[in-house]
């Protein structure tokens, strides 16, 4: 069945999702240890306040709005009243230095911000110091110590402004090719680059999975918001989708309290990454493991029969048929009670997903769907659905999208969900859009079912398995500045952190040679403990200057340099990152085998 009239952009989706749900819940949260909750029309107030608010001091009608929060209500009001005034939102990750930050507000031209607490308000407080006046900051918590010429205001005071005699919102007269956001991804450069999405494509990206709902079954859902909103996939699956649904959503504390959140809040959509999955499939092992005895075997007797059932495309003899009906009430329903007993689809994206993680949950009776997309599709591409689901592939396309393999192997994506190009960046928008279509970057096949798998990445930008894109050139070049370090390579593609090979200086080589008395050339001189401890204070340096995900966890030295001679760099030095992996990995895996 065809999705239903949305409306004729993102704000006015969302007025007359509000006009419906009135004093119905909406967004609910965990403060200082109750959950507090609001309704459609409490959100629809403070929108429509704030945006009178943000058009006061100033903001029009395409002006850029920065948001550095976590997930929180007052994160959507936000997004709401940017839409409403007719801005472009810019969503900022908490995650992100002063340095990251100032670089974005000054690329975007951001003229207001919304600040969250923790410590974001002393990093936001750096990079405004580099930056000219803004005509706003709000704080939804503790105000950073900003210059004079910088209006600040308290949440409740910005909500204090009254737009009952201010007519019409800018907002509502929003067309679907007017932008929306900018959502900010890594470059091959190091910088991230500003994918413009606007009302158009984020609204047919939520047209697209209208059918892959529809399969799910829509009706009194409550979508748990896990990731961080500055992602593609949690603003458009995690906020818009629950909103296009009339939906509620429910903001997590942290990963440290998601599994009581998922069985305080009862979930029956939420959207993951493959890394969560890894951690919570080794919790539930580890738990059975701890049990042992008749539990830990019934266990693995469900786990055994569930792959034997996937295997089979869902059928089992009549006898293990009928042992499984009894291992499903005693074993898996214990499982699916630790999502919460309601969910209806558990959607992985944002990095490909392990098909053994993935039949691990399918055996034991969790919903699980892969999907793919990337930012520049507003990011949905493509989706298992629950009656056709091969955890291998990420699905078929959505309703709506067109994919193409071309001759190279990359994958192509064409439909209204495309991004408009990068903000600032002609070069890189014309390298990505050509003849109408969305060049990926990645590599894969679609099978004859229109089933696409992901089989390598074209670009070398790295995703870790919670979905996180770090540029590795940009942490090579911080690591380089240090003296100690000759030369780096980072990794991590689809693993949880970094990690890197660092070939030492070669003042530092030739002094650890001269006191063994060996060529500097020598492996063994990387055994050197003074040597080590040299580069380990190096690295240390380099982390601090590096947000949290883009830190080097583990490091192993080598001795030997990469050159064009040995085949580890190209002729204008660019490092050959395939081979050098190639060569080293029983290096990389041991890096990973002792985190």
């Amino acid at each position: 069945m065809a999705a239903p009239d949305l409306g004729a952009n993102l704000w006015a989706m969302f007025a007359r999702a509000a006009r419906r749900g009135g004093d119905r819940p909406f967004l609910h949260r965990r403060e200082r240890g109750v959950v507090r909750s609001r309704s459609w029309g409490e959100i629809d107030a403070q929108a429509r306040a704030l945006a009178a608010c943000l058009l006061a001091h100033g903001v029009r009608p395409g002006d850029r709005v920065a948001i550095v929060a976590e997930n929180r209500p007052e994160w959507c009001a936000a997004d709401l009243a940017c839409l409403a005034a007719g801005a472009v939102t810019v969503p900022a990750y908490t995650t992100w230095t002063a340095e990251d930050l100032a670089y974005v507000l000054a690329h975007s031209e951001a003229v207001a911000v919304v600040v969250g607490g923790g410590t974001i308000p002393d990093r936001l407080a750096a990079a405004l110091a580099r930056l000219p006046p803004l005509r706003l900051v709000v704080a939804l918590d503790r105000p950073p110590e900003l210059p004079a010429q910088t209006p600040l205001l308290a949440w409740s005071d910005a909500l204090a402004f009254d737009r009952a005699a201010g007519g019409e919102l800018p907002g509502e007269r929003a067309e679907g090719g007017d932008l929306a956001c900018f959502i900010y991804t890594s470059g091959t450069g190091g910088r991230p680059k500003a994918v413009m999405l606007t009302h158009e494509s984020i609204m047919a990206n939520l047209e697209g999975a209208w059918g892959l709902l529809e399969e799910v079954g829509i009706g009194d859902d409550l979508f748990l918001s896990f990731l961080p909103l500055s992602h593609a996939y949690e603003h458009t699956v995690g906020q818009f989708l629950p909103i296009a649904m009339g939906a509620q959503i429910w903001y997590a504390d942290g990963v440290e309290r998601l599994s009581h959140d998922l069985v305080e809040a009862r979930p029956t959509i939420f959207t993951c990454v493959p890394r969560l999955l890894e951690v919570l499939r080794q919790r539930i092992l580890a738990s059975v493991e701890r049990q042992g005895g008749i539990k830990a075997k019934l266990f693995h007797l469900a786990l055994a029969n569930g792959l034997r059932r996937l295997e089979r495309g869902g059928r089992l003899d009549p006898l293990r048929a009928a042992v499984d009906l009894v291992l499903d009430r005693l074993v898996r329903a214990q499982v699916r009670a630790r999502f919460g007993g309601r969910l209806k689809a558990m959607v992985s994206g944002g990095a490909p997903l392990s098909p053994e993680v993935g039949r691990f949950f399918l055996a034991l009776g969790v919903p699980l769907l892969q999907g793919y997309g990337q930012t520049e599709a507003s990011p949905v591409i493509s989706a298992n659905r629950p009656r056709r689901n091969k955890v291998e592939t990420v699905g078929p396309p959505l309703d709506g999208v067109e994919v193409a393999i071309a001759e190279d192997g990359e994958i192509l994506v064409r439909g209204k969900l495309v991004m408009k190009g990068y903000y600032k960046d002609p070069e890189a928008t014309a390298a990505a859009l050509r003849d109408g279509w969305l060049h990926t970057g990645d590599i894969g096949t679609i099978d004859a079912d229109g089933f696409l798998t992901i089989t390598d990445r074209k670009k070398d930008i790295i995703v870790l398995s919670g979905g996180d894109n770090v540029a590795p050139q940009k942490i090579e070049g911080i690591l380089a500045l240090e003296p100690e370090i000759g030369q780096v390579l980072v990794y991590g593609d689809r693993r949880p952190h970094l990690v890197a090979l660092v070939v030492p200086s070669e003042e530092l080589l030739e002094a650890a040679a001269a006191r063994a008395g060996r060529p500097p050339g020598s492996q063994e001189l990387v055994a050197d403990p003074e040597l080590r401890r040299a580069v380990e204070a190096a690295v240390a340096r380099a982390n601090a200057k590096l947000s949290s995900l883009e830190r080097i966890r583990r490091v192993e030295l080598l001795a030997e340099r990469f050159t064009v001679e040995n085949g580890l760099m190209t002729p204008t030095l660019k490092l050959r990152r395939s081979r050098i992996v190639e060569r080293h990995g029983a290096v990389l895996e041991r890096l990973y085998a002792a985190a």
